[in-house]
């Protein structure tokens, strides 16, 4: 997994996620087989920041059931969190 656009799915922007913008940290959704390394250098490329720590987090996807009895899945995702170093930013928006 080379290519950083494979890597970072997108931003989250969450209520959450807003408020730790404020101490320079950012909520990402990536890609469920990417380890830290390959996170923060897809981060570093993308965005053209550098990139002081980051954290995983994995989810599994919930089972939902159908109008019938059978029942279905959702994907299982990964979330980081990406501190930035003292004074850059990512634009969100």
């Amino acid at each position: 997994m080379n290519d950083a656009g494979q890597i970072i799915k997108r931003v989250l922007i969450t209520e959450k996620g807003t408020s730790m913008q404020e101490h320079n940290k950012y909520m990402l959704e990536v890609h469920p087989n990417s380890n830290k390394i390959e996170i923060r250098k897809a981060v570093e490329e993308y965005f053209k920041v550098s990139v002081v720590s980051v954290n995983t987090m994995n989810y599994e996807g919930k089972r939902k059931r159908m109008r019938t009895a059978k029942y279905g899945k959702r994907s299982d995702w990964k979330r980081a969190i990406v501190t930035l170093k003292e004074g850059e930013t990512i634009d969100v928006t």
